[in-house]
């Protein structure tokens, strides 16, 4: 006895395979695309402005789960606000770990860091209202909002200096914070001047 393939399920797993090579081949292009999107929006972002790291901001865009679907410059801003705003929640939430977690603590650092947390604290919803004018095409807002929170960073920052040969536990993440605000900003500002295209 003969055995053979039904049409009934060779067609099926024909429209199978041939959608599931289309769909590996369209979404590498859209990577591809929006790979550049981010490359092209990096370069512009560190040509005007000399604190912000290209590789900075290629990673840190990249790294968004959302980058890979960014057809456009304006949806790249909206993303790093988002990235912003998480980078500012966990930079809050680690500070008060310092806090809870280190009893025996210099008196200043921990003058510091409960500054920075207060600091931290208020930036949170400046992010999200920044995100809010930007959504609303607020655009004037949105930067006032933003460099709120890239000043809280270097206030931050600025307050470990205060007292000589002291190391604040924060600079990384207060560098961070502070390119994500810097790439925020230059997005703003591309879409104030020439709109969605890059």
């Amino acid at each position: 006895m003969r055995q053979t393939l039904s049409s009934s399920f060779v067609i099926p797993l024909f429209l199978c395979i041939f959608f599931f090579f289309v769909s590996i081949s369209t979404s590498h292009g859209l990577t591809a695309t929006n790979d550049s999107l981010i490359r092209k929006t990096c370069k512009k972002c560190a040509q005007s402005d000399p604190n912000l790291s290209y590789n900075f901001c290629v990673t840190s865009l990249q790294a968004a789960p959302h980058s890979h679907y960014a057809n456009d410059l304006r949806q790249l801003g909206k993303i790093s606000i988002t990235l912003l705003g998480r980078n500012v929640t966990n930079t809050r939430s680690h500070i008060k770990e310092l806090l809870k977690n280190q009893k025996k603590m210099d008196p200043f650092v921990r003058s510091c860091l409960h500054d920075c947390f207060d600091l931290y604290s208020d930036a949170i919803p400046t992010t999200k209202q920044a995100l809010q004018d930007y959504k609303a095409k607020h655009y004037d807002d949105a930067n006032i909002d933003v460099s709120s929170v890239m000043d809280a960073t270097t206030t931050c920052e600025d307050g470990f200096k205060e007292k000589e040969g002291l190391v604040s536990p924060l600079t990384k993440r207060n560098n961070d914070a502070f390119m994500l605000s810097a790439i925020s900003l230059s997005i703003i500002n591309m879409i104030r001047l020439n709109g969605d295209s890059i």
